[in-house]
């Protein structure tokens, strides 16, 4: 059985915008990752025609850097900004 890598699972801190959209951190890049999706599913915000794009409501666009459209593996650049 595979080991868990431990830099995946290690808690880092979270900036204020992307407190707002997930919660309290620190928390796990994993666990982010889960809430941001819970959080786009939840409200609406996966693109109907193409589902690989996020549109972004007010709290998503502080997280964007202020972009309103952006795909899942920009998503996932944009997002690390936020951690340390």
């Amino acid at each position: 059985m595979a080991k868990a890598n431990a830099a995946f699972m290690k808690a880092l801190n979270l900036s204020p915008e992307l407190e707002a959209v997930v919660g309290k951190g620190p928390l796990p890049r994993t666990e982010v990752t889960k809430k941001l999706w819970d959080y786009i599913k939840s409200n609406g915000l996966q693109d109907s025609k193409n589902r690989r794009n996020i549109n972004a409501d007010s709290k998503l666009k502080a997280v964007f850097g202020g972009k309103g459209t952006v795909s899942m593996f920009e998503m996932t650049k944009l997002v690390s900004k936020h951690l340390s």
